[in-house]
């Protein structure tokens, strides 16, 4: 996935960051053992909130272990492992494949038909133990396809694609929980789809590739600040859900993500656009 929900790791206590790490570790080992070597490519700090805010619903039965891998060949590390893990396992290789078929589709990036052909083994299985993911996943991305296409100016629309793609994936049972996890994904999806975009938006520039926020990047003159608010919006929506959940376990971990881990990155970007428009300011006032 993209990688912008993380820990915060200056507010977590040793505890705490010991068991987003082993959760994390224990991710990597179940993508090598279920779906091979190369599956760790795949690997997300994205996928390890899932994992954890599952666990923490479900509080499934967890094997721990220290153990050595290819990261850490010369000390022993934490693994933490459940059921939910090979769930996440499986749903990091479902999005990952699918999204290397949706570049190949649109751009014709030969790289990524070739990754997504390292998974089509691994990729029929899930899709036979769950089709309707597959079949959600699929959808929502036939339609993100489509409005890149149409140049689709509304960052909203795009967003809600990929929100309600990662809120099915969210949904590990269909039970009394399910809506509100749905709602959790729903708009931590738009979170991220937004933040990426912003992200991205000067290298979309430069190679003049769709981006859904430049349109309002060239005529709003407060755009970091309206997009700041958009994302506020989506988090302050996002925690809401999450604060519905009965979770005692990995709260606090879980809250360090939401409240704290979800924005280094956005204001990092935004301290870095706010300088480079500073420069074209100053450039062509000397002109």
């Amino acid at each position: 996935m993209y990688g912008y929900i993380r820990a915060y790791k200056p507010e977590m206590r040793f505890r705490e960051y010991d068991i987003y790490h082993g959760c994390y570790c224990g991710l990597c080992d179940a993508l090598h053992k279920r779906h091979g070597a190369a599956a760790r490519w795949t690997l997300s700090y994205d996928m390890t909130f899932l994992i954890l805010l599952l666990t923490g619903l479900y509080e499934p039965a967890e094997e721990k272990a220290e153990r050595r891998c290819i990261a850490h060949p010369f000390h022993k590390s934490l693994h933490i492992q459940s059921e939910i893990t090979a769930y996440a396992a499986d749903m990091s290789i479902l999005l990952f494949r699918d999204k290397c078929m949706d570049d190949w589709n649109d751009e014709r990036k030969i790289t990524r038909r070739a990754a997504a052909e390292m998974f089509r083994k691994s990729y029929h299985r899930i899709q036979a133990q769950y089709p309707q993911k597959c079949k959600a996943v699929q959808a929502q991305l036939d339609l993100l396809h489509q409005m890149e296409q149409q140049n689709e100016s509304n960052p909203d629309l795009p967003a809600g694609c990929f929100g309600t793609l990662l809120g099915e994936l969210f949904v590990w049972k269909e039970d009394e929980w399910a809506d509100n996890l749905r709602q959790v994904g729903f708009y931590l999806g738009k979170f991220i789809y937004l933040l990426d975009a912003y992200d991205d938006l000067e290298h979309d520039r430069k190679k003049n590739c769709y981006n859904p926020l430049r349109s309002m990047a060239e005529h709003d003159p407060q755009f970091s600040q309206t997009c700041e608010s958009l994302l506020k919006m989506m988090m302050a929506s996002c925690a809401e859900s999450f604060e519905r959940l009965p979770i005692l376990h990995y709260d606090e971990i879980l809250r360090n993500i939401l409240y704290a881990g979800v924005w280094p990155k956005f204001y990092q970007r935004k301290k870095e656009l706010e300088e480079t428009e500073k420069q074209e300011k100053q450039k062509h006032g000397s002109i």
